[in-house]
């Protein structure tokens, strides 16, 4: 079973939820707190994560600069995404996962399946967008 360094925002749901899933599949979750990690002191870290993902998917769409419209992930180049996320850290996809070298943003439970394994019983509700749509302790607190 796998060593997971799990980066998540400490409260949230689905966080809570993906790292059951992944404990009760055998493996060891190592929780990070991703809104106080320090991105800046290597950005290129944090970039690490998003692979081939295309820039508008490196988002937390519940994020409040998105979901206010005041980010919009389809305008954003690279370095123009990597610089709101690391001003805003909320804006960053969760949750970010390294085993070993290898890094993943965001929670497919097929994916994770295919890269690591996961229970049998796997949760089918969507545990990589908040659930909480129209509150606010979700994207805050």
């Amino acid at each position: 079973m796998a060593q997971i360094i799990f980066y998540e925002k400490p409260g949230c749901i689905n966080n809570t939820k993906q790292k059951k899933l992944l404990r009760e599949a055998g493996h060891t979750v190592i929780a990070k707190n991703l809104l106080t990690e320090n991105w800046s002191e290597n950005p290129l870290n944090l970039l690490t994560f998003f692979n081939e993902m295309p820039v508008s998917e490196w988002f937390n769409r519940s994020a409040p600069a998105i979901k206010q419209g005041i980010i919009n992930p389809e305008a954003l180049d690279t370095h123009q995404a990597i610089s709101v996320m690391l001003a805003d850290p909320l804006l960053i996809r969760r949750p970010l996962m390294q085993v070993g070298s290898e890094k993943r943003a965001g929670f497919n439970q097929q994916d994770i399946e295919q890269w690591i394994g996961l229970s049998p019983h796997r949760d089918k509700t969507d545990l990589e967008n908040c659930p909480r749509t129209h509150e606010t302790v979700c994207e805050h607190g």
